[in-house]
């Protein structure tokens, strides 16, 4: 597998899932035809070329991961699976990349595609790049939404690589937006403790698998060891020589500098993944950019949150619901049969399928899939249900909430449970980020499973031949 951007491309073109745009306004138009695109269950990747106020050649590409399709190519996963066939497969990988971790440091070379064209000082110009304004009530364009953030640690030395919010505030400064408890957050703070500057480097263009990567939870400073495992070799890096910093040597864009202590500027606000502006303008770290590295017309990766679904939401379901699901595994919890984060909540709408086999079994699995990561953080509902129900099929979920769930006996609330600063439901400004949780029992009760009135099932013989006879005219 290679990390060239270029050559996903090409293979991704090649299966048909790649539309070309020609033309489009960085201003907001770009914004809104990717939110379009997504909406449709069939999506493509979207490369922009031609943007409006730039020469061709300036290049954008959005929806990279938002099909199944496109999720297997990136991760070297089986092609035409099912949503829950792809989170098995994923499921089943996951431990063996982690295991290789040791396996794949990064590799120190000497040059790469991306030191192609060098800018520094003077010359540095963030608006050369064609920086979309992604919904119309942000504060400002947003270069960075599909990038990878490299800090390091100033005690332990240790690399971490993040996806956080990036706003250009003009030629040579960005804002640089990290939640609380971030590990990119955390360097900068130790930083700031010691009266340094904190060197950054932000990549905004590379394969997806770098972004996805950068955007995962995976251990603490594996990001490029994650990485080598999915590809099977080394992540090719450049040590930086202004920051230190390695960077990957096929990234399309990277641009470096330091945030300094005590200088910030209003960010924001911002369209977040909720579907909602996260929070109201407010001042965030400055990063003063001092050089920049490019290829030769240079791809700008973008993933714009909108209300659900989005650029994202495929690709964090699949990963969610793999990590979930592997995380039940391990605490325990007996014959899980499907696990899906909802593509209309994410983390905030979890579904676990189970075969109940003990009295309790529904209630294990429950308060555990509520409090392991990814679903703990900024979770809201958990519906249980019986292995004859999809957990991915919405339609099948809710029919299972309305006849096998009483809201007095099924329901039951967590409270101050962990939450974070993008939680609609808290009022802002606090520092209080708790929220509750609803588990519900969505299964048929244990103690009489044999007496619960039979459902309606088509025999799968008579399916197969009303198929047979009926199925062209009727589209079956």
């Amino acid at each position: 597998m290679s990390l060239d951007l270029r050559k996903w491309l090409d293979t991704v073109d090649e299966m048909g899932e790649l539309k070309h745009v020609a033309g489009a306004d960085w201003n907001l138009e770009i914004g809104a035809i990717s939110a379009l695109n997504v909406r449709k269950d069939e999506n493509s990747a979207l490369l922009f070329d031609a943007v409006q106020d730039y020469p061709k050649g300036s290049r954008i590409l959005t929806c990279s991961t938002s099909s199944l399709e496109r999720i297997a190519l990136t991760f070297g996963l089986p092609q035409k699976s099912s949503a829950v066939q792809l989170v098995s497969a994923m499921r089943g990988m996951l431990p063996t990349w982690e295991a290789g971790f040791k396996d794949f440091p990064q590799q120190t070379v000497e040059s790469g595609p991306v030191l192609e064209n060098v800018r520094s000082g003077k010359d540095v110009n963030l608006f050369a790049l064609p920086v979309p304004r992604w919904h119309d009530k942000d504060g400002g364009r947003y270069i960075g939404t599909g990038d990878a953030i490299i800090t390091r640690d100033p005690d332990s030395g240790e690399l971490n690589m993040g996806t956080y919010r990036i706003m250009v505030h003009d030629e040579k400064t960005t804002a640089l937006y990290i939640s609380p408890g971030k590990h990119g957050r955390m360097h900068y703070e130790k930083y700031f403790a010691q009266g340094k500057p904190c060197p950054v480097a932000m990549s905004f263009g590379h394969h997806p698998l770098v972004f996805r990567t950068a955007a995962s939870e995976v251990p603490s400073g594996s990001e490029y060891r994650f990485i080598g495992a999915v590809q099977g070799e080394p992540v090719k890096v450049v040590t930086e020589e202004i920051t230190g910093l390695p960077i990957p040597a096929d990234s399309e864009i990277v641009a470096v500098g330091w945030v300094r202590p005590g200088h910030t500027k209003m960010e924001g606000p911002f369209g977040e993944w909720t579907g909602y502006y996260a929070s109201k303008e407010r001042g965030a770290p400055v990063v003063d950019v001092e050089r920049i590295y490019f290829r030769n017309e240079p791809i700008l990766l973008g993933a714009p949150p909108n209300r659900p679904p989005n650029d994202s939401t495929t690709f964090n379901v699949i990963k969610n619901s793999a990590m979930l699901w592997n995380a039940l595994d391990k605490s325990g919890v007996p014959d899980v049969r499907g696990v899906w984060m909802s593509d209309v909540g994410q983390q905030q709408l979890v579904i676990v399928s189970i075969k109940q086999r003990f009295h309790g079994h529904v209630k294990q699995a429950a308060h555990l899939a509520c409090q392991n990561r990814p679903a703990a953080y900024h979770g809201r509902y958990v519906i249980l249900v019986d292995d004859d129900i999809d957990p991915s099929d919405i339609k099948q979920v809710l029919w299972a909430l309305c006849t096998r769930s009483d809201p007095e006996n099924d329901i039951e609330i967590i409270r101050r449970a962990w939450s974070t600063p993008l939680d609609t439901m808290i009022r802002k400004p606090t520092d209080k980020l708790l929220n509750s949780r609803a588990i519900i029992d969505a299964c048929k009760p244990y103690e009489w499973f044999d007496e619960f009135p039979e459902d309606i099932k088509l025999d799968p013989e008579l399916e197969k031949q009303v198929i047979g006879k009926w199925g062209t005219i009727l589209n079956l």
